[in-house]
């Protein structure tokens, strides 16, 4: 086994494949009900999981694993990630796990745990829960008779859940007139989204909703949104939305069809809020990859950006830190600590709408107050080198950055995953940003 198995959000692979197998979930398991029951008592951890197939395996696995170690286990079936949070703390859990590799293909499956205050993991415990997957050193660890624990169902979480989602929407308001397109990108959220939104008084055509187990995030949901897109403009909706495969996040449409991404819709998110005088700081917190068009759309009403590493785990640390309400990343991660500890894609969906329906105006002009600067990516591979030292590198994005006198950003990072290094450059002019990504991917590989 690797040393570390956790990324930056969770254990993720091919499912059957290690570390996605039946045998390694049931490690993890043992070792998770050994890492969180620490007190002297009986530990109650739930999971939960999205549509795919492999979900069974690993449910079951992981199951037996907690089990084979005391703890008893809450299972709720397909549910949102967000939700998993939620219902773990309204039970007073010790800790989750979700089932899910989120925006991936159905072959993919992950793992990622949540604490008993509903955040994720600090880096701490999954190395601890890494070391002792790796080392065996519980093998000898086993209850019997009376302290092996036990498994059940939780029957009602997704009413659960969407009683809580429709508790974040504004008290006496309503969604009766709106016409809302649904993709549910046959996930976690097939049966969340379009009933609380009906609930609520909405019209919904609902698309991608009838999981198999195989079509989830299959040409649908929020990495291809473009069903979603032309069912709004055929339809003539007035919105739409595309979960991704486990609900924390989102993308948006507006009634004239343009694609709204994470950046956008904390931009309609921020606004509001600092137009309401209730931003904390006037601040939101989001990733160095996120767009400065999301900055200067704020900038107007003295709205300020944190920016984080890249993984809504960093953003949420920021926030619990600054004290900041709002935050979230490019890809449609929307974090409200006002509702949710985590990303929530259908709570942010309705906090829009209710900016829609509290300021009497369509979505369309609500975003009209963001534009996305133009963005050039190159990856410079490094072919054997040794990657650049981190001051090295902040010194040649520190230069490019007073080179543009603030007409764009630069970000220069290595890659996590693999030997190359990634260069982004936003800028008022595409060709700009283009010239300067070629120019510094020439002067990094030279390095």
């Amino acid at each position: 086994m690797s040393e570390r198995m956790f990324g930056t959000d969770g254990i993720r692979g091919i499912a059957n494949i290690h570390p996605m197998t039946a045998e390694t979930a049931l490690k993890i398991g043992r070792a998770a009900g050994y890492v969180f029951q620490q007190e002297a008592r009986r530990h109650t951890i739930l999971i939960g999981k999205d549509t795919r197939i492999s979900g069974y395996m690993l449910e079951n696995a992981l199951t037996a694993g907690l089990c084979s170690m005391g703890v008893n286990v809450l299972l709720v079936g397909p549910l949102p990630t967000p939700g998993v949070s939620y219902i773990m703390r309204s039970l007073r859990c010790d800790a989750a796990i979700m089932i899910s590799a989120s925006h991936n293909e159905f072959h993919y499956n992950g793992i990622k745990f949540f604490g008993r205050d509903g955040f994720k993991l600090q880096d701490d415990l999954e190395n601890e829960i890494s070391r002792i997957v790796m080392n065996g050193e519980i093998d000898g660890m086993r209850p019997t008779a009376e302290e092996i624990g036990t498994a059940r169902r939780i029957d009602d979480a997704v009413g659960r859940y969407i009683e809580f989602a429709k508790a974040s929407f504004p008290k006496g308001m309503r969604l009766d007139g709106l016409k809302i397109v649904c993709d549910c990108a046959n996930g976690a959220s097939y049966k969340v989204a379009p009933n609380s939104l009906r609930e609520l008084g909405a019209e919904v055509i609902a698309i991608h909703s009838h999981p198999n187990g195989r079509n989830i995030n299959d040409g649908c949901g929020s990495v291809h949104p473009e069903d979603m897109r032309a069912t709004v403009i055929r339809e003539r909706a007035d919105v739409g939305m595309a979960f991704d495969g486990d609900g924390d996040r989102i993308v948006m449409a507006d009634n004239e069809g343009r694609l709204l991404d994470g950046n956008a819709l904390l931009a309609v998110l921020g606004i509001d809020l600092l137009e309401r005088n209730q931003l904390p700081q006037k601040t939101i917190a989001t990733t160095i990859m996120a767009n400065g068009g999301l900055q200067r759309a704020l900038e107007p009403l003295g709205g300020k950006v944190i920016w984080t590493k890249v993984g809504d785990r960093y953003v949420v640390e920021a926030m619990r830190e600054h004290g900041l309400i709002l935050g979230g990343e490019s890809s449609g991660h929307i974090v409200m600590l006002e509702h949710n500890v985590t990303g929530d894609a259908m709570i942010a969906a309705l906090q829009v709408l209710a900016t829609m329906i509290r300021r009497e105006q369509p979505l369309s002009v609500l975003a009209s107050a963001y534009h996305a600067l133009p963005e050039s990516h190159v990856s410079i591979p490094l072919n054997g080198k040794p990657v650049p030292s981190r001051e090295a590198l902040e010194e040649v994005q520190q230069q490019a950055e007073e080179e543009l006198q603030g007409a764009g950003r630069v970000v220069i990072r290595p890659s996590g995953t693999e030997p190359i290094v990634r260069v982004m450059v936003q800028h008022d002019k595409l060709k700009a940003a283009e010239t300067l990504a070629k120019h510094l991917a020439k002067k990094i590989g030279a390095m």
